[in-house]
């Protein structure tokens, strides 16, 4: 079954609305048409009515099956307000809180916190920091993990992997490094995928010496210790992960080798480069990316995003959503 066809059944039937905070996009804004008329979940714009119909228009559809919030004309804003306040524990005052949620990635991370909407899609149009701050500061992680991280859904005909973290953090420690590898393997169960997760070096197994490896290696310990009911192992090289000669070869005791389908990157600059050399030389498709490791679920779209990619990601976080 096709992984997105997958996610649709997931979702049908849950009553699962999630926030667009762009919808003065009509990348955003096209994709949140397509949801609404598909019936897979309702789709909570934020902007204005006028200005979002009128871009609706311009091509060629219409926005009237939508549900549109304005921040500036919000019947619930006093008590949005007074949410935030208590929620940030002093850290805003009133006055700061009302300018603040004049934000869009804000104001919809709030309907988020106060179960108006299970979930969030933005980074269309902002920064990924535009986008993780709010929901760091308000929807915060879940018990246990310290931090959020990026993971992309790399697709390409009926290969399927996960690549992680690509977005988020710049170079995790040991801990945090582990953190991310169970989170990553659990996205992977989301999709159908059975996690067996590489955790990437440019050694494999000692076979190289330097600080970079040793991180690997703490880490990979403290994951099999967190979570022994999925297969990580490393610290291994990329082919010694994914070909199965070499995996045999250069790690033969492995459950792991040649057969990952989880790809821990030991930072994000690695993970951002190798993610992308998949889509644009791989011909991968590259979905994501999904954020892990939040109390509810908030996705950021990369800028360069199209339509597709904005209802595809919609369907990822309705998906994490109905898996809370």
């Amino acid at each position: 079954m096709d992984i997105f066809e997958g996610l649709k059944q997931q979702i049908n039937g849950k009553d699962i609305k999630i926030v667009f905070p762009e919808g003065n996009d009509f990348r955003v804004l096209g994709a949140a048409i397509r949801l609404a008329a598909d019936g897979l979940l309702e789709p909570v714009v934020i902007g204005d009515e006028v200005a979002i119909a009128k871009l609706a228009e311009e091509n060629g559809v219409k926005a009237d099956g939508l549900t549109i919030i304005n921040p500036a004309t919000y019947g619930e804003f006093d008590e949005m307000v007074a949410s935030f306040v208590e929620r940030r524990k002093g850290k805003a005052t009133e006055d700061q809180a009302r300018t603040m949620l004049q934000d869009p990635n804000y104001f919809g991370t709030m309907l988020v916190y106060m179960d108006k909407a299970e979930g969030m899609v933005s980074g269309a149009v902002h920064s990924t920091g535009d986008t993780v701050r709010p929901a760091l500061q308000i929807i915060k992680t879940k018990p246990g993990i310290s931090r959020t991280s990026g993971a992309f859904l790399m697709v390409r005909e009926d290969e399927k992997y996960i690549f992680s973290d690509c977005a988020i953090n710049v170079n995790p420690n040991a801990q945090e490094l582990a953190e991310i590898a169970v989170a990553s393997a659990k996205t992977a169960e989301m999709f159908d995928i059975e996690p067996k997760v590489a955790m990437l070096s440019f050694s494999t197994k000692g076979s190289a010496s330097a600080e970079e490896v040793t991180k690997v290696a703490e880490a990979t310990k403290i994951a099999q210790e967190l979570a022994p009911e999925y297969q990580i192992d490393g610290e291994m090289q990329f082919d010694a992960a994914f070909v199965e000669s070499v995996g045999k070869q250069k790690a033969p005791d492995s459950k792991v080798a040649g057969q990952a389908t989880v790809f821990m990157f030991p930072e994000i600059q690695s993970g951002n480069i190798g993610y992308k050399i998949a889509q644009r030389l791989g011909g991968f498709q590259a979905i994501g990316p999904v954020l892990q490791g939040l109390n509810k679920p908030v996705s950021d779209l990369s800028r360069g995003c199209n339509e597709e990619d904005v209802y595809k990601l919609a369907l990822i976080t309705a998906g994490q959503a109905a898996m809370a």
